[in-house]
């Protein structure tokens, strides 16, 4: 073949892949738009905003034009209606009347932000954040609350992640990030440059507890805010969570084997006894909640549907199973 029908073969060649290849993402970004602009597949009440009295506070997951926006089901009945508000997060945790908002901005410049809100998330006082969310909490009278953002990377799952971890007080000033509290493990305060601290669960207005990262080793440890301090208890425990009545924290823990998964765990912090979990999916990993005094919350990615979540119960014993309690939902906050 003559070097100009080598060319116009290749060139009807690419016209027929550039065609396809058109035809293709037209097909997908018609399919992406009728998934997002599609009603929820979930039963929503007729009604926006949260559900009044005892409720459970989540994101909504579902791929739908509801996506990413704050929603709400009654304590008593989980599976039901839920009611999803006009408010977007990409984290939450509510407290009484207070909310807190994690959200991402996107536009020309990204930016994060925390956003407290009142019960009918209206917005109360809005502060920048550092990098991209990842967990927030409240203390238990709402008078507090501790964000954590991933400055580089996008998630401890990497190499040389760094987190920015701080507590301030809602509506007021910061108490600065954790990263500059003292640091005590094995009784003696120390100053390593690769600490990192994320994770956050507060007791009351002064004590709380959180991960510490160094040396490829995670702490639980205790804050005391007034004190600026951090004292480690033991090792391998990343994300508390304390229960409702204070005395016990869930956590995660990772196996002795190289490349094992997380599971959940109990620490009764009177006696120092752990429990690990049982009846867990490999790999969770999510900052747990407590549903009541004997009973955790966690949500869980689908393998098959991406970007969709689910949110479980577990009992606090080793041989619980977990049963799904929300449907295409992420981080639960329960307003008692």
């Amino acid at each position: 073949m003559s070097l100009r029908g080598r060319v116009l073969v290749m060139a009807g060649v690419l016209v027929l892949v550039c065609g396809a290849s058109a035809a293709y993402l037209v097909h997908d970004a018609e399919r992406y738009r009728q998934r997002h602009d599609a009603a929820p597949a979930v039963a929503v009440a007729a009604r926006a905003g949260l559900p009044d009295g005892p409720r459970i506070v989540f994101r909504h997951t579902g791929t739908d034009r509801s996506f990413g926006l704050v929603a709400g089901v009654p304590l008593a009945d989980p599976g039901g209606e839920r009611s999803i508000s006009d408010v977007a997060c990409d984290r939450v945790d509510a407290v009484g009347e207070v909310v807190s908002c994690l959200h991402t901005v996107r536009g020309v410049v990204t930016r994060h932000e925390l956003r407290e809100l009142d019960a009918a998330l209206r917005e109360r006082h809005t502060v920048s954040l550092p990098g991209i969310p990842s967990r927030t909490r409240l203390s238990p009278d709402g008078g507090l609350v501790a964000t954590t953002t991933f400055v580089s990377g996008h998630s401890y799952l990497q190499t040389g992640f760094s987190t920015a971890t701080e507590i301030r007080d809602v509506g007021g000033e910061g108490h600065g990030n954790l990263e500059r509290f003292a640091l005590v493990l094995d009784g003696e305060e120390v100053r390593p440059a690769d600490r990192n601290l994320w994770g956050v669960t507060f007791l009351d207005d002064r004590t709380f507890y959180a991960t510490a990262a160094t040396g490829g080793r995670t702490h639980l440890v205790r804050g005391d805010l007034e004190a600026r301090t951090l004292t480690g208890l033991r090792e391998n425990a990343e994300c508390p969570a304390l229960s409702p009545d204070g005395t016990r924290l869930v956590y995660k823990v990772d196996g002795p084997e190289p490349g094992t998964q997380w599971s959940f765990a109990v620490l009764d912090l009177a006696s120092g006894e752990e429990t690990v979990l049982g009846g867990q999916p490999p790999g969770v990993d999510d900052q747990a909640a407590w549903l009541d005094d004997d009973t955790i919350l966690y949500g869980l990615p689908r393998e098959d549907e991406p970007g969709v979540t689910d949110v479980w119960a577990l009992d606090t014993t080793a041989e619980a199973t977990p049963r799904l309690l929300i449907e295409q939902a992420w981080s639960p906050a329960v307003v008692r």
